[in-house]
């Protein structure tokens, strides 16, 4: 069984994100970054060496195959900075509506070129909002588990 190659390490947050050499990159990086650290009242990990992460789930796929990942996060990539969260974005038309020049990918990814392009209010609103929802179905998940186990 394969095991899922996006895990925790021990890198250092800071020094991850003080290697952007983007400037404005990385002042992105770091508001958003205080941003989530606001939201989840966690500190973040560094997942796969390139995603900064806060909190986590357990999850068992359709397939069987089980495994922990990121419950919120963001990765600084080339010409765009992407947020992960569980259960995806699209669930709030309305805010990213209003949110300014965005795309979403793969339903759990927000990609978003740099924090001038949105409304920093509203990003907020739909970090809060989602991070709600995700927590939801961490839990369900988490639930749906162990009726499973006990079976």
């Amino acid at each position: 069984m394969t095991k899922n190659k996006t895990r925790v390490n021990k890198a250092s947050v800071t020094e991850f994100l003080d290697s952007i050499s983007d400037d404005a990159q990385r002042t992105d990086s770091y508001t958003i970054l205080e941003m989530l650290r606001t939201a989840t009242k966690v500190e973040p990990k560094i997942w796969r060496g390139t995603i900064v992460g806060f909190d986590s789930y357990h999850y068992v796929d359709k397939d069987g195959r089980e495994g922990d990942w990121l419950l919120v996060g963001v990765a600084p990539r080339k010409g765009t900075l992407t947020l992960y969260i569980l259960g995806g974005w699209d669930h709030n038309a309305e805010l990213l509506a209003k949110l300014g020049k965005h795309s979403l990918g793969n339903g759990y990814l927000l990609h978003i070129k740099r924090l001038d392009d949105v409304n920093l209010p509203v990003l907020k609103r739909l970090l809060a909002d989602s991070l709600k929802r995700a927590k939801r179905l961490a839990q369900a998940e988490a639930r749906n588990q162990a009726e499973q186990s006990k079976r």
